[in-house]
């Protein structure tokens, strides 16, 4: 066995010395080293159709890394790389919701206090929001900072190093990100009447052409990676209703997720923020015209007023789901405003903020007040739950998921503040 294993350490060695010879980084050469360094990228690239077609190591990663020696001069592919030979895809991908990934998770402020590991080191909010084309300043900024693979967007969906189209069409492919607290997309899905279905015909009880909508299916449709849906992640949009009480509920909203001045109700630098990275329709043309592409993909297996009828429905729910989260920001301000709850040093102003999540760090003038982050959650965890659960028609998450967790969410916020209101020193 102890020679066996000096064989093979002085094969890898031979093999990557004969690679240190070579003039460029060709792909015998650099299949000969990485079968023992990488095996499983190798097995992955000997797999993939750009084997196939003579898509080489270097056509990615340039030639520049020849050894060991050198390995941080190899290149690691970008978006722009890709569109060399895949422009239709890159295009398409440059205007829909997946590019604004990461700028919208840099332009949150609890980004910048959370653990760097957590964003840049992609094993938190960064691990899904490295979507989206850096500039040479950011990937510059990661590499200084030690993250250098987080380079490109594509390879989130079409994993290293086979690339596979069916892969990414694999509904399966979309889980890692689309899943878990404030967006569990995939256990809507994959718990609700299509999903079941979906996996029902995977596994053979149900025919091949049988109806089973997968998330491509009605957000990629046609393989379009322009994606991006009516409402936004937000759960807001523009013009405010001109029902009276949802149009006050909106700005309720609007004040604790920053974008409106919670004093004089006029708009904040956020807004730009939010605008410039698509996350809410901010006409109703735009809104109408993302409802409207749904509405003939769901035509596609249903009738059209069917359809309609059950998209309005998730308006109505997100109506009734606003009225409850208003009342208990507005509980949660009146705190503030009484000075019952100190505002934490980082806030702009005396009032709930959404986007500092449930941070507790940074000392205590930063703590989050235990009512703050109830009201945080009835947000970003119960109310997501409420209204995408009927938009992917799924009962239990609308209901216990998401309904009936605001309520209760509701209910302890008014016991909190009686409590906070009786022992308050003044």
């Amino acid at each position: 066995m102890k020679k066996l294993l000096i064989f093979v350490s002085f094969s890898l060695l031979f093999s990557c010395l004969g690679f240190l010879d070579a003039p460029s980084a060709d792909a015998e050469s650099c299949v000969n080293c990485h079968r023992g360094i990488t095996p499983g990228l190798v097995k992955d690239w000997e797999a993939s159709s750009h084997s196939k077609k003579g898509v080489s190591c270097s056509t990615c990663h340039g030639d520049k890394h020849n050894g060991p020696q050198n390995v941080k001069l190899a290149g690691l592919p970008d978006e722009p790389l890709c569109a060399q030979c895949h422009k239709k895809q890159f295009d398409e991908f440059a205007k829909g919701k997946h590019n604004f990934g990461w700028t919208s998770l840099n332009a949150l402020p609890i980004t910048h206090v959370e653990p760097d590991e957590l964003m840049e080191g992609g094993r938190g909010c960064g691990g899904c929001h490295n979507m989206g084309i850096k500039t040479v300043a950011q990937k510059k900024e990661q590499r200084d900072k030690g993250y250098r693979y987080q380079n490109n967007s594509c390879d989130e969906c079409h994993t290293r190093h086979t690339f596979s189209k069916k892969e990414a069409l694999d509904p399966r492919a979309c889980q890692q990100c689309h899943m878990g607290y404030d967006h569990p997309q995939w256990e809507m899905w994959s718990s609700a009447k299509h999903g079941t279905r979906w996996h029902a015909r995977d596994s053979g009880n149900l025919p091949a052409d049988a109806p089973a909508p997968k998330c491509q299916d009605c957000h990629m449709q046609d393989g379009s990676h322009e994606n991006r849906t009516a409402w936004g992640f937000l759960g807001v949009r523009l013009p405010l209703p001109e029902d009276a009480q949802w149009k006050t509920d909106r700005i309720t909203i609007l004040k604790a997720l920053g974008v409106l001045n919670p004093h004089t109700g006029e708009p904040t630098a956020r807004l730009e923020a939010v605008k410039s990275v698509d996350m809410v329709r901010l006409t109703e043309e735009a809104w109408k015209s993302e409802r409207e592409k749904m509405i003939k993909i769901c035509s596609q297996c249903h009738s059209s007023q069917y359809a309609r009828e059950q998209l309005a429905m998730g308006d109505s729910i997100m109506q009734k789901s606003d009225r409850l989260l208003a009342e208990a920001i507005e509980i949660v301000a009146g705190l503030y405003k009484d000075g019952i709850i100190k505002k934490p040093d980082k806030y702009s102003f005396a009032y709930p903020d959404f986007l500092y999540f449930m941070q507790t760090g940074g000392g205590d003038t930063n703590k989050l007040s235990y009512i703050d982050q109830v009201l945080f959650q009835m947000y970003m965890k119960h109310r997501m739950r409420a209204y995408q659960a009927f938009f992917h028609v799924n009962p239990d998450y609308a209901y216990w998921y998401g309904w009936a967790m605001m309520v209760k969410d509701l209910g302890n916020i008014k016991e909190l503040e009686q409590t906070m209101r009786a022992t308050h020193k003044k």
